[in-house]
């Protein structure tokens, strides 16, 4: 009996993940390009298909592609198509949908990477039976996929649910969205490495740590080794993000709330902060009825199988 498996495209600025994704959640076949690699979306469209017809031509007595799902920045899932995307090579509106669609001759459709991920958690993750929910991505920025009644919240034109980009603080940290104060400035894995470092100035006069990189992990190895402006750095990164978590709840009234990415791996080093400081700023309706989870989606498989579900949820 012929199979169904759904293809997972997951589009960044600096690669390109793909891969064949069965009912089940479990991934048969994936690959990664380099996104910049091709000058034009076409030609990265016809690199993924090529790949993609290779596998069903070795398998296609067993399986058939019942679809294509593709995460990807600035993805109107609408229109099926990325529009202005800041981190790509391609420059105004690329109807990427309709050349997937084109080419593989199949269901496409086409959302941002986030609120891809949130479908993923929602069919293969923590949020199994869960209507009402929201996830967060902690990476380089701040992104959020806002479920409500099993569906996801898009908006009239496919861009609802920036959580990353409310304002927390009016002329803030400026953002890469042109505005200053948005979330991503102080709670992403990007802005941890500003505010040790700003720790750092305040309490020892010294901003960098000479020979070392430091990021998000090194950020954590220090916290854990008891570095008191690590620790400083998480505890006020959960502060901000507690607060902001609890003004989303006003509107949504979810069931939990993922956090997913680079700097949710911390675990208690952000989540306890995050926790603490969500609790203090609810509203007193919504007090301990809504928890704060890590993702159950592995971090190496998050972007394919957030991509396939899109079609999964819509065969389902």
């Amino acid at each position: 009996m012929t199979q169904q498996l759904v293809a997972g495209i997951d589009i960044g600025g600096t690669n390109t993940v793909f891969g064949l994704v069965d009912s089940a959640g479990n991934i048969l076949f994936k690959e990664a390009i380099p996104t910049a690699h091709f000058a034009l979306p076409e030609n990265l469209v016809a690199a993924i298909s090529e790949h993609i017809e290779k596998y069903f031509l070795e398998f296609s007595q067993n399986y058939e592609l019942a679809g294509v799902g593709i995460g990807a920045p600035n993805g109107n899932y609408f229109k099926g198509t990325i529009e202005q995307a800041a981190n790509l090579k391609w420059k105004g509106i690329i109807p990427l949908a309709g050349l997937f669609s084109d080419r593989l001759k199949c269901k496409v459709i086409l959302t941002n990477d986030a609120n891809a991920a949130a479908i993923g958690e929602m069919l293969f993750g923590g949020a199994k039976g869960m209507k009402d929910f929201i996830f967060i991505t902690l990476g380089t920025g701040v992104g959020s996929g806002i479920v409500v009644n099993g569906g996801m919240v898009y908006g009239h034109d496919s861009f609802a649910g920036e959580i990353g980009h409310v304002i927390m603080f009016p002329d803030g940290r400026q953002c890469g969205c042109g505005r200053k104060g948005c979330l991503e400035t102080y709670c992403s894995a990007t802005a941890i490495k500003r505010t040790y470092s700003d720790m750092l100035l305040r309490n020892t006069g010294e901003t960098e740590i000479a020979g070392k990189v430091v990021d998000a992990k090194y950020i954590y190895d220090r916290a854990v080794s008891g570095d008191k402006n690590a620790i400083e750095a998480f505890n006020y990164t959960g502060d901000i993000l507690g607060l902001a978590l609890a003004n989303s709840v006003a509107y949504t009234s979810p069931q939990a709330i993922f956090l997913f990415g680079g700097l949710a791996l911390a675990g208690d080093f952000i989540f306890k902060p995050t926790i603490e400081s969500f609790e203090k700023n609810l509203l007193n309706i919504y007090k301990n009825k809504i928890k704060i989870l890590p993702s159950r989606l592995s971090e190496n498989d998050a972007a394919i199988l957030g991509a396939a579900s899109l079609v999964w949820k819509e065969i389902r």
